[in-house]
Parts: structure tokens; sequence; C-alpha cells
């Protein structure tokens, strides 16, 4: 699943095609992955027919496409979306394309903009006004870019679940999967069925600090492609290439040589080195 560096990656990667631009035609072909906040809104006026693109935001997992007059698109690309702009595949050659827009770019450019999601685990929101959109995401915890040691400190210092469950909680922080999480537990020397109650508050600045410079880091190498991932370009994402721990289960740590060890935490499959996790 696409995590918080790929969203961001995409968000950047997708502003110099959309932002100034008018949509000119928006259709929604699965009419069950998108959820109106408005009912009986034709689908694509709900979809920014007829509007410009003035800004997007990001909290987490999730994208959203902001426009002068309050009307936003919130996406969530789940396991397996894409927003394709201008794919070199024409658009009957594309399956699972579940929505489309035309954009007119100041330009004088036409974008063309594809969401498709093969598995169906993301889907599209529509709000008529921006502060729908904020009571959206009132149930997600503070973006995992800019978390700090204080909040995860004081919501997780007591707690008796393991660390590695906490980090994969959004209602905690924003933006942490199964990969970054056991990235994150690997870099900060934290073996991830630790509770939170035997971390000190320098344990939780340091995993805090970690996780900050960790997604930075994913975030400029493009984020990390297992399979689907895209930017908006189509470009797959490199900061798989500097994963230490992820998906190498049984195979030597890189920093001490000892086996990685694998484990399910939370429903996801764990990896991390004994040695060097205590």
């Amino acid at each position: 699943m696409p995590e918080l560096p790929e969203v961001e990656h995409l968000r950047r990667s997708l502003g110099p095609h959309i932002l100034g631009a008018r949509v000119t035609s928006a259709a929604l072909h699965r009419p069950d992955i998108c959820t109106h906040a408005a009912p009986g809104t034709p689908a694509s006026r709900a979809l920014l027919a007829g509007e410009c693109i003035s800004a997007t935001r990001r909290l987490g997992k999730q994208l959203a496409i902001m426009t002068p007059s309050g009307r936003t698109l919130c996406i969530h690309l789940g396991m397996s979306g894409q927003l394709l702009v201008n794919p070199r595949t024409p658009a009957g050659g594309l399956t699972h394309v579940h929505a489309s827009w035309e954009l007119a770019h100041p330009s004088g450019t036409v974008v063309r903009l594809l969401f498709r999601d093969p598995r169906r685990f993301g889907g599209l929101w529509t709000f008529p006004r921006a502060d729908l959109l904020d009571a959206h995401w009132a149930h997600i915890g503070p973006d995992a870019l800019a978390i700090t040691g204080e909040h995860l400190h004081r919501h997780e210092g007591a707690r008796a679940r393991p660390i590695k469950s906490a980090l994969l909680d959004q209602a905690l922080l924003a933006g942490v999967g199964n990969i970054y999480a056991d990235e994150a537990l690997f870099r900060a020397g934290l073996a991830p069925q630790r509770s939170g109650r035997t971390l000190t508050p320098d344990n939780w600045h340091a995993l805090a600090a970690t996780l900050r410079t960790l997604l930075a880091e994913a975030v400029e190498a493009g984020g990390t492609t297992l399979r689907d991932y895209r930017d908006a370009d189509g470009r797959t994402g490199n900061a798989g290439a500097a994963h230490a721990v992820y998906g190498r289960a049984g195979h030597p740590c890189l920093r001490c040589g000892t086996t990685l060890e694998t484990a399910m935490i939370s429903q996801r499959t764990t990896v991390w080195c004994q040695q060097c996790q205590r």
C-alpha cells in the first residue's frame, strides 16, 4: 500500500500538471468507488467539472485537490491506486480506470488525468466545501512528517501494545505503514515487539526524529514501488534501494550480519534484527 512518501511524491509530481488548470470534463466510470458528501449532485460536478484547481493537500496517505469555490476531491490510493497524467497507453487500453478528467492548463495544453485501482481498496470522496474535508480527516492523527516525540510519548507512553502496532495506528500518526514502520524501528534500534511503556522519553524523541528523516528521504527518492505505485508521470520510486530490513527476512543484517527475524505483529509481516534492535 502506498504510504506517506509515495502519496507526497505523487502530490508533488501532480502539481505542475494541474495547478491553475480548469477541469473541462470529468467522468465517473465506476460509481461504487466514489462517496459524495452532497447526494444528488451530478458526478461530473462533484468531480470538479467547471472548477479551477488552486491547491493540493495531503494528510498521511490521503490526497486532496482543492478549488477556489471550496469544492474538494479527496483520493485514497488503497493498495493499488494510481493517478496518472497523460498516460502513454490510450485510455481504452488501460484496465480498471474508475474516473477520468480533462483539464485545460494555463500553458494551453490539454491534460488527461486518470484514476485507476485494480484491487479497488482505494476510493474517491467529494465535498462541496473545504471544511468537510477537515471533518473527514478529523479522526486521523498528525502527519508523520511533522511528528514529535512529545506527541508519541503522551499518547503511547503508558500503553502495552507493541511499538510496531502503534506506528501503524493512523489515529496516532498519519502516513506510516508496514514498510516505513520496520525501517524506522531498525534505524532507531528498537525491537518491534517492545511496548510503549518500556520506552523512555529519549527513545520517543529519537524515534520521532528518525521517522521524520526517513520519510523525507523516501519522498526525495520518489517513494517505494513494490508493484503498482507510480507517480503522476508514470515513474517508479527508488526508495526501496535503501531498505535495510523490509522484505529481507532471512537475509543477513546489513549492519551486523545477523540473520533477520520475522513475525506477524498486528497481522502484518514484521522484519527486524535481534542484535541491532534490543
